[in-house]
C-alpha cells in the first residue's frame, strides 16, 4: 500500500492511495492563497491600481514593471489570478480509478484533474456536495471572467526572477505552482 499526498495545503488534501490494483484519490482541493499575489479584479476600473508604479530591480531594470507593480511596499502581480494545482508530477492520474469527494471545498480542483490529467474514473459525492461544488465553481469562473486583463503576465515565472521576487513576498510566489487557464463554462 502507498499513499501519497498531492497537497501542499493542510487543509485542502489531495491524497492517492494505492493498494494492489486499485488507486483512489481522496479528495482534491484548489489551493487559492496563490491569488494572493496578484492585483485584485475591480468591476469598475480604478485609477489608483492603473496607475500603481512597476516594481523595479535592484539594479535598476524596469523589464518586469508592465507584470509586477509595487503597492505599499507590497509586490502584486497584473494578471489574471492563477492557482496551486495538486502536484500531479508524482504518479499518472490516469490510473486513478476513483475519486471520493468529502466536502465542497475539496473539490475545486476536480475540473483540472478531469480534463488535463487523462483521467478516466468514476467522481463519488453526495449530491448536496456537487451541487454546492458546482455553485461555487461557476461563481469563479464568472468572477474571474467579468472582469477580463488586458495582459496575461508571464515573466515573473522565470526562475531568476522569483529569486529576486522571493526576497521581497517572503517565499510566496517563488513556491506558487500555478494552472492552467481556467476551464470555460459550457
Amino acid at each position: 500500500m502507498k499513499l501519497y499526498c498531492l497537497s501542499g495545503h493542510p487543509t485542502l488534501p489531495c491524497n492517492v492511495l494505492k493498494f494492489k490494483s486499485t488507486t483512489i484519490m481522496l479528495d482534491c482541493g484548489l489551493d487559492m492563497t496563490s491569488t494572493l499575489n496578484f492585483l485584485p479584479l475591480p468591476l469598475v476600473q480604478s485609477p489608483r491600481l492603473s496607475k500603481l508604479p512597476g516594481w523595479v530591480l535592484k539594479d535598476g531594470s524596469t523589464f518586469l514593471d508592465k507584470e509586477l507593480k509595487e503597492c505599499s511596499g507590497h509586490m502584486f502581480v497584473d494578471s489574471v489570478p492563477e492557482f496551486c494545482l495538486p502536484e500531479t508530477e508524482l504518479l499518472d492520474l490516469s490510473t486513478v480509478d476513483v475519486i471520493l469527494i468529502s466536502n465542497y471545498h475539496c473539490m475545486m480542483a476536480l475540473p483540472y484533474i478531469t480534463e488535463y490529467t487523462g483521467f478516466a474514473g468514476t467522481v463519488y459525492a453526495t449530491e448536496p456536495t456537487v451541487q454546492i461544488g458546482r455553485l461555487l465553481m461557476e461563481e469563479l469562473v464568472n468572477s474571474i471572467e467579468r472582469v477580463p486583463k488586458a495582459q496575461s503576465a508571464s515573466m515573473w515565472k522565470n526562475k531568476e526572477v522569483q529569486s529576486h521576487a522571493s526576497l521581497i513576498l517572503g517565499g510566496r510566489l517563488g513556491n506558487t505552482k500555478v494552472s492552467p487557464d481556467l476551464p470555460s463554462r459550457s
